[in-house]
């Protein structure tokens, strides 16, 4: 089974992914404006129809800035923890919201999202593994440190969205303040280029197609480094670079002739959706 992924947005200005069959698609944290993901969709031959849901990953607001206007446009349901949820400050007069727990899988049409926790400095944060007909595609961004949770979830994707967020001498040689160098760097902030890379060398799996960079640092990383980096331990795997400005293309997904996994289904997306904002 086909699957159709791409960065709308990765940065610390704006967080958005798309991930979808040819029937419906979800969005991963959506911390670009209403307006900026209705346009980089288009710009892509890709639309707003087919976005059935979003999901969120924790309540920064890079990742959900544009969350109020987009579903209430398009009156998507919106999956969020409530720990998430009240942290996340959002306007009662804002989408209905519907809770989901770690490991319990939500089936969206064909689609089948599955959270898991990470290490990051928010109330409730959450990595995504989106899966159809085999294929299983991971958003796995703003991590403090790998996890036992993500090595396994990373060597069962054939793509995915892995943060490499800075160089270490990068950091180091910035003009950051103490304080806030170790918190990105403390094991609870995000994950260095090292650090990416030792997870993609150890665990890559043989059959994953593309590897999209994601949550580049704009002061303490550098794309072509990363890139250069990455690339010499690819193999067949096609580095991508996501940027914080514009889109990247679309890229298609395929699990070929990988043995097919069975999945329980926990979780469907209901008819009537009860408001968590009231």
């Amino acid at each position: 089974m086909q699957l159709f992924i791409t960065s709308l947005n990765s940065g610390s200005n704006g967080n958005c992914y798309y991930v979808g069959n040819e029937q419906e698609a979800v969005l991963i944290d959506a911390g670009i404006s209403c307006r900026e993901t209705e346009k980089r969709l288009k710009r892509l031959g890709l639309s707003m129809d087919k976005v059935k849901a979003i999901f969120v990953s924790h309540e920064h607001s890079d990742h959900i800035r544009g969350i109020p206007v987009l579903a209430k446009k398009y009156q998507l349901p919106v999956y969020i923890t409530p720990g998430t949820l009240q942290h996340a400050r959002l306007s009662p007069h804002n989408p209905l919201a519907i809770p989901f727990e770690a490991f319990e899988t939500v089936q969206v049409g064909e689609l089948c999202v599955t959270a898991f926790p990470k290490f990051h400095d928010a109330a409730d944060p959450h990595s995504f593994v989106v899966s159809c007909g085999g294929t299983n595609v991971g958003i796995f961004t703003d991590i403090g440190a790998p996890c036992e949770n993500l090595i396994h979830h990373f060597r069962q994707c054939h793509a995915a969205f892995l943060e490499a967020n800075y160089d270490d001498a990068m950091l180091d040689q910035g003009h950051y303040p103490y304080f806030l160098k170790n918190r990105i760097r403390g094991g609870h902030g995000h994950l260095s280029n090292k650090q990416a890379l030792a997870l993609f060398t150890a665990y890559k799996p043989h059959y994953m197609s593309h590897l999209l960079l994601s949550h580049l640092s704009k002061d303490n990383n550098c794309p072509q480094l990363v890139k250069e980096i990455f690339t010499e331990h690819a193999g067949d795997t096609e580095i991508v670079v996501a940027s914080r400005f514009e889109e990247t293309p679309v890229f298609t997904v395929c699990c070929d002739d990988v043995p097919l996994k069975s999945v329980t289904i926990k979780h469907r997306v209901p008819s009537g959706q009860q408001s968590l904002f009231d």
